[in-house]
């Protein structure tokens, strides 16, 4: 239900589009349906993904990385 809110989209295939275009992390469980993390919307970021200096780095999709 959460993701038909946060895409506007109720058929699967176009959540994930639009999650995809909105540059929304996610992946696909095994019945088929995007899973979003609450951090990924919410701006939260865990130990994992801190630098080595400690400094927040924020995610950024990969078609847009180099």
């Amino acid at each position: 239900m959460e993701l038909v809110v946060l895409t506007g989209r109720k058929v699967k295939s176009k959540q994930v589009e639009s999650l995809r275009r909105m540059g929304v992390p996610f992946f696909v469980n095994a019945c088929g349906r995007a899973v979003v993390a609450r951090s990924a919307i919410e701006g939260r970021t865990g130990v994992a993904n801190r630098g080595e200096s400690g400094a927040r780095s924020g995610w950024s999709p990969a078609v847009l990385g180099a």
